[in-house]
């Protein structure tokens, strides 16, 4: 006893406050981002109903292809931890020069994307006409940001392999403070300025604005997505702590050696981040066809789940940084106390959780509409998404210490095999089919059942995976 009570003192409390100094921030910036995603669900489904359910739709395709960039540039994370570790600065700089390239070239990619294949797969899921074609215009708008907010990504993760979490909080509040006046202005238009603040005090050349509705909030967002770039590319180059890699110092072309690197570390994170997304987005589409009701409920039940995740993946991007410094600093038995260590305090985050989501449901849903059959449904959803907290809050912290081992193509299949098949395609069975003679189709409650089953799943896999990495250093 006297043994382990010795450790807590001089080993587990020391690295559960470091790792939480790493991760509040994380966290905070997370939250300012979901808190973008928030403030679009609110305003538009203030607006009306048809715009509610476009940016709902329209947010299941683009934020999937955010996270795949960011997923994939979050390999550059590990790597600058292990050199910082390592005490290797002066390799840090030209790795991140080609994150940023490739950033660059997956934010434009991104854009094309949203440009060209978004109506095609609107007609393929049978989306109202009314939904599809605000949609569309919707994510015609997003498509501008792309590029910025993948840049921005790029300069976070070497910031974040850096130690210095800090920076993306502040520089997400800021991309916030713009989401918000922006959204209003040209969600609402001159009208929604006169409805605020009066029509003595709102210049008659603002009272002429149209009102954009979805349209809108896609302008603002990409507005959001390069102020965030833009404020994070000037923080790197004053910054002080950055100082002693020289980042802006001289530009390094395009490397193959260096861009495979980020490749082969990067690219299984974002497949994984891209499939774990894809689940609710292919969700999202397939319940487009049970109307406006249902399409508004589920992405409210979403909208809430995904603000408390932030606690989880926060805690699972800090795990990443000190399971890769430790290893840069040829600590191996380390490690492994700093990976199972934030395991258990994922658990404990996740109670949290459960607890926070059941007690808050009721008041945080009429925030969000104040239609009541939105609201009944909603509630149901969110009381299936009280039993997935332990495994999502445990799947995405096993993922984070193995990606700090750098281990990231076996988290990819893990994530393919439980979320695709397990969550999707048991979650369509049940939402279409139910279970056999025992029950009639389910629904969106079958969809949210198969996440929960694909969740779990996933977290099985991923503590067998770390039990058996961290062996063997």
């Amino acid at each position: 006893m006297g043994g382990f009570t010795s450790n807590i003192k001089t080993i587990y409390w020391p690295e559960t406050r470091t790792l939480m100094a790493l991760a509040l921030p994380i966290c905070g910036a997370q939250l300012a981002q979901a808190g973008m995603s928030v403030v679009d669900v609110i305003m538009t489904g203030r607006h009306n109903a048809t715009d509610l359910a476009a940016v709902s739709v329209g947010s299941s395709l683009w934020m999937p292809l955010m996270l795949f960039m960011t997923g994939t540039l979050m390999g550059l994370t590990p790597i600058v931890a292990h050199l910082l570790g390592g005490k290797r600065n002066t390799d840090i700089r030209p790795a991140v020069h080609q994150a940023l390239w490739v950033a660059l070239v997956l934010g434009c990619i991104a854009a094309a994307l949203l440009w060209t294949v978004v109506t095609p797969i609107f007609e393929l899921m049978k989306v109202p006409p009314a939904v599809a074609r605000e949609s569309a215009a919707y994510l015609s708008a997003v498509a501008f940001g792309m590029p910025g907010i993948a840049l921005f990504q790029a300069l976070r993760a070497f910031s974040d392999g850096m130690n210095h979490t800090r920076p993306a909080l502040w520089i997400s509040l800021v991309g916030l403070a713009v989401n918000i006046p922006s959204n209003y202005l040209l969600i609402y238009g001159g009208d929604g300025l006169v409805n605020l603040f009066g029509a003595a005090i709102v210049p008659s050349g603002l009272q002429q604005l149209p009102a954009l509705g979805a349209f809108g909030c896609g302008i603002a967002t990409a507005l959001s997505m390069w102020t965030m770039a833009v404020a994070m590319a000037l923080y790197t180059r004053k910054g002080r702590t950055y100082r002693s890699v020289s980042l802006w110092q001289k530009l390094t072309p395009p490397k193959l050696s260096g861009i495979r690197e980020l490749v082969v570390v990067g690219v299984p994170i974002g497949v994984a981040i891209f499939v774990e997304v894809t689940l609710f987005t292919l969700i999202a589409l397939f319940i487009a066809s049970f109307g406006e009701v249902t399409v508004g409920a589920h992405q409210i039940a979403l909208s809430f789940t995904t603000i408390l995740f932030m606690l989880p993946m926060s805690l699972s991007m800090a795990l990443t940084v000190r399971v890769g410094n430790t290893l840069g600093q040829q600590r191996f038995a380390m490690a492994r106390t700093v990976a199972w260590n934030g395991i258990v305090i994922s658990v404990i985050v996740a109670v949290f959780n459960s607890t926070l989501l059941w007690f808050t449901a009721v008041p945080v849903i009429s925030l969000y509409t104040s239609n009541a059959d939105i609201q009944a449904l909603a509630l149901t959803i969110i009381s299936l998404a009280v039993l997935f907290q332990l495994s999502d809050s445990l799947q995405v912290n096993l993922a984070g210490a193995l990606r700090g081992y750098k281990d990231t193509r076996i988290v990819m299949v893990i994530t393919v095999l439980s979320y695709w098949i397990v969550g999707l395609g048991g979650g369509h069975w049940l939402g279409t089919h139910g279970i056999g003679n025992l029950s009639q189709p389910m629904g969106v409650h079958g969809y949210w059942i198969g996440l929960i089953a694909g969740l779990s799943t996933a977290a099985l896999l991923l503590a067998w995976r770390l039990t058996r990495i961290s062996q063997q250093e």
